[in-house]
């Protein structure tokens, strides 16, 4: 369906999508869940599509696009492949999008071409064991010694943190959140350490662990924007991420849709197909509102949304609405479907397990809930 907020380059990028999910996502989807590992090679095959830095103007070997284009790319992969999808939106927007808006010339020219080629891979270090929500009580510390900077401290629920050779990091520098760029093989950096594999619910075709800092050297020129800075740097970033995540709950909330109407057509019940019966009509027009409701209010908000356009009422909402609505229709294909829906044949167990993610990640339900009571009791 055509979006009023698309142009033809849009359509494009989506049309390129879905050939790219069908003929190299879908097949590879089922293994890498079941085996809970990132597909690297894969990274890399979007890396030679130029889709590692859709928010990257051209000038600096991006797409050059924005973040309608960033939530259609976002939004087809998690159709195929959500734990996939995460570990991109880790690489794209959490690493690759940060770093680009924060970084300086230099930093982007030593960076750059290696993470847009998917050569290496980027993650962002901010939740910690102890502090979730709360990251402006976060207890890393960096502090300044010669002419660099010393950091200490553990996050975890890191996405791609196994696999990251780089990683955006963000510490107290005389208790101001400061961003860091720390290379896992750079020198200085051996008291630099990636726990185990944390085993999860779901999103389990992406990967993430602990980071660990312990007088870990990080040079002067490694500084990302300004010392006490890390606030800026990252509240600009968390909008396009909330809409990478947004768009992800749609994707995977159109797959489980198509996946109920396609069963409901097939599959006879009480001599009559299963569509005809008014409890799955229900479960099928309401989830097809929820997918409608969805795609109007996430791609209504990217048009709004960008590095000098601020817009956190917005995604603060699209996230909030779907996030919930998406686990509600990938509960609702797991009901239609019934013994079928809960066994692994049709993926939607799979896609009710990875749904649950977007509630938590990005942004708990509860603090978009605080953040936009707070932002319209403002107004």
């Amino acid at each position: 369906m055509l979006n009023p907020h698309t142009s033809d380059e849009h359509e494009l990028l989506r049309q390129t999508m879905r050939q790219f999910v069908q003929s190299r996502v879908e097949p590879q989807a089922m293994e890498h869940d079941e085996a809970q590992t990132f597909n690297v090679k894969l990274v890399r095959e979007l890396g030679a599509l130029g889709l590692l830095g859709v928010t990257i103007p051209e000038a600096d070997g991006g797409a050059g696009m924005d973040a309608t284009a960033s939530c259609i790319v976002h939004d087809e992969l998690a159709y195929s492949d959500p734990g996939f999808a995460l570990g991109y939106l880790a690489h794209a927007l959490l690493f690759v999008n940060n770093f680009y808006w924060a970084g300086t010339a230099a930093q982007r020219k030593k960076y750059l071409p290696t993470v847009l080629s998917g050569e290496m891979i980027g993650a962002m270090g901010m939740t910690e064991p102890a502090v979730g929500t709360d990251v402006l009580g976060m207890g890393s510390i960096a502090r300044k010694d010669g002419d660099g900077y010393v950091i200490n401290g553990r996050k975890t629920f890191i996405t791609n943190g196994p696999e990251a050779g780089v990683f955006i990091v963000y510490a107290k520098l005389d208790d101001r959140i400061t961003t860091f760029i720390v290379e896992r093989s750079a020198p200085g950096s051996a008291g630099f350490s990636t726990s185990a594999k944390i085993p999860k619910l779901g999103m389990r075709a992406s990967t993430m662990c602990e980071l660990i800092f312990e007088d870990v050297r990080v040079p002067a020129e490694n500084l990302l924007g300004t010392e006490g800075g890390g606030v800026t740097n990252m509240m600009r970033n968390l909008e396009i991420e909330r809409l990478g995540l947004s768009a992800m709950s749609l994707g995977m909330a159109r797959r489980c849709l198509d996946v109920m109407v396609q069963y409901a057509t097939e599959r006879r019940s009480f001599g009559k197909p299963l569509a005809d019966h008014g409890q799955i009509q229900r479960y099928i027009g309401e989830s097809y509102a929820k997918v409608e409701a969805m795609r109007a209010l996430i791609y209504n908000v990217a048009a709004t949304t960008g590095p000098t356009s601020r817009n956190r009422l917005g995604t603060d909402a699209a996230k909030l609405f779907s996030a919930t609505a998406a686990k509600e229709v990938a509960d609702a294909a797991v009901q239609v479907l019934g013994g079928y829906g809960y066994c692994t044949e049709y993926r939607v167990e799979q896609f009710l397990r990875d749904t649950k993610l977007i509630e938590i990640g990005g942004g708990t339900l509860e603090a978009h809930q605080k953040n936009i009571t707070r932002d319209l009791t403002r107004r």
